[in-house]
Formats: C-alpha cells, sequence, structure tokens
C-alpha cells in the first residue's frame, strides 16, 4: 500500500521511539513487477521485525529527498523488516532504486494493526487486490505459522494481469501449508495463464466460505473492497466480521497535516485498518 491520527503505539514503543529516525541498511532486493520491487532491510538501535504489527506502516526516509508511507510486509517471526514498494514517485522511484548496502531512514510503526485476535477459532479471509497484499502478508505469514488458531486460512487475490502478481514465489507455500488455500486471479489473462480470470469476487464460490463463522480482512482498491463486502454479506458474512485497510494520500503519519482525512477520522492516526461498520458511510452508497 503505497504513499497513502493520534498513532496506535505499541506498549513496547514510546511515541518518542516511533517518531525517532532508525537507520536501515539493505540486505535483499527483489524484482515483483517491472516497476514494484520488495525491500529487505536490517535496522539498527535494537529493533526488529517483531516491533511491527501486522497492517501497520513506517515512513520511509530518503535521505535529503524525503519520506513516504509504506505498509510493513514482513512478520514478526521473520528476520528482516520487508518492505513493498511501487514507483510512483519522486521518494519511491528512488527507494526501488536500492541496492544492497544502501541505507534509508525509518519511522515508525505508525497506524493501527489487523485485529488478529477478533478472527482466532473463525475462518479466516484475507481478500487483496494488487498491492493490497503486502499490509496482508503478515497476517498470511502469523496465520499459516499457527494453523490450529483458525478455522482455515482462505487466501483470495487478484491483480490486472498476471505480470502483476507479487510473491509469486510464495504461492506453492502458502497454499501447501495445512488449513491454508490460496486463489488467484486477474484481469485479463494471457495465452500463457490458465487461472482465473476475472475480479476477485468471482473467486468467492469457490472459497468455501462459512459465513457464519468468517471474519474478512480486506484491502485493495476501494471500489475492490466495495463489492467483496456485498458479496460477503450475500454469503452470510456480518459487516461485524469486515476488516478493511483504507488507502489514502497520507504524509505526516501523526493525523496532523490532514492530507488523509476521511470525515472526522485520519486513516493514518485512527487507522489504515477500520472495522467495516465505522467508515461504511464513506464508502460509495450505491448497493452498501
Amino acid at each position: 500500500m503505497l504513499e497513502e491520527g493520534r498513532s496506535w503505539l505499541g506498549s513496547r514503543l514510546s511515541s518518542q521511539m516511533l517518531n525517532r529516525l532508525t537507520r536501515a541498511v539493505v540486505s535483499g532486493v527483489i524484482k515483483e513487477t517491472p516497476d514494484t520491487y520488495t525491500l529487505l532491510f536490517d535496522l539498527g538501535g535494537g529493533r526488529s521485525p517483531a516491533d511491527f504489527e501486522p497492517g501497520q506502516f513506517n515512513m520511509l526516509y530518503v535521505y535529503g529527498v524525503g519520506e513516504v508511507p509504506i505498509s510493513v510486509a514482513s512478520a514478526r517471526g521473520e528476520r528482516s523488516l520487508m518492505h513493498t514498494v511501487r514507483s510512483v514517485g519522486k521518494v519511491t522511484s528512488l527507494l526501488t532504486k536500492l541496492e544492497a548496502g544502501e541505507s534509508i531512514g525509518v519511522r515508525g510503526p505508525f497506524g493501527r494493526p489487523w485485529p488478529l485476535a477478533d478472527a482466532e477459532g473463525k475462518q479466516l479471509l484475507l481478500i487483496a487486490g494488487g498491492l493490497g497484499l503486502p499490509p496482508l502478508r503478515p497476517v498470511i505469514e502469523e496465520a499459516l505459522a499457527a494453523p490450529d488458531r483458525f478455522r482455515g486460512v482462505r487466501i483470495i487475490y487478484g491483480a490486472r494481469t498476471p505480470a502483476d502478481l507479487i510473491y509469486g514465489r510464495e504461492y506453492q507455500r502458502w497454499g501447501a501449508t495445512r488449513g491454508g488455500s490460496l486463489l488467484l486471479t486477474v484481469d485479463r489473462g494471457t495465452n500463457e495463464w490458465s487461472g482465473n480470470v476475472g475480479v476477485v469476487t468471482t473467486l468467492f464460490k469457490k472459497a468455501g466460505i462459512d459465513g457464519r463463522r468468517a471474519v474478512a480482512f480486506i484491502c485493495g482498491p476501494e471500489l475492490m473492497i466495495k463489492y467483496s463486502i456485498l458479496e460477503l454479506q450475500r454469503q452470510g458474512v456480518s459487516e461485524g466480521s469486515m476488516f478493511v485497510s483504507m488507502e489514502r494520500n497520507m504524509s505526516c503519519g501523526v493525523g496532523t497535516c490532514g492530507h488523509c482525512q476521511l470525515g472526522p477520522l485520519f486513516i493514518c492516526r485512527d487507522g489504515p485498518v477500520f472495522a467495516y461498520p465505522r467508515v461504511k458511510k464513506y464508502f460509495p452508497r450505491e448497493g452498501i
């Protein structure tokens, strides 16, 4: 989730620590698509991926240029901090050109995380479109590492074309892990693509959704979120069991600049993860 107030403060982190710039050294770079790269970082200052909750974001600072908010894509048990970045502006274009050994500054984590505890004992639906997958990747990793916590983990992911799918190296493991299943779709197929063609919601009937026992985490374009919610409601999932990660042009990370205001809410401070009923009225009204 690219470029996206009062911040969520983990019990282990003070507000001073949140705003302190930590040096992060690039330890690896993975090309996902022609304009999207996954960056792995080693953190200084005694920080580690364990400090970052699934669904939160960091402010990534390119020295002398500026900073942007980017979702945390690593799970708390992994060795390196991970961010997946699409080149869409001055700062993100420089981030995607980083090489191993180079460093940036990191502030954070900011934002409210996915409520994994609310999904325990239930079927967990993880629904992503495009670059909505990085904010859900930590949930996938943590849920599949402890499958007994849930009544199955359904990963449903769509992109515009096969070339736009990210994290392809992880699909086999995600789909083969006990309790997990992975369904993929693209809006436009190719001669080499043998999978599903269509929007994300075309996969829902294949997912074996147990509406009465399901909790859904959804991230992606707002139109995708809207129609995903409509289809989930048809399958019996209650509004109170749906959580969404909202995308807005976040700038400061602490709810002072106003760039990400949504009614009385600030995405960076009060989100980016919300229970759907809290933000329902800000979605397009037709059919929802």
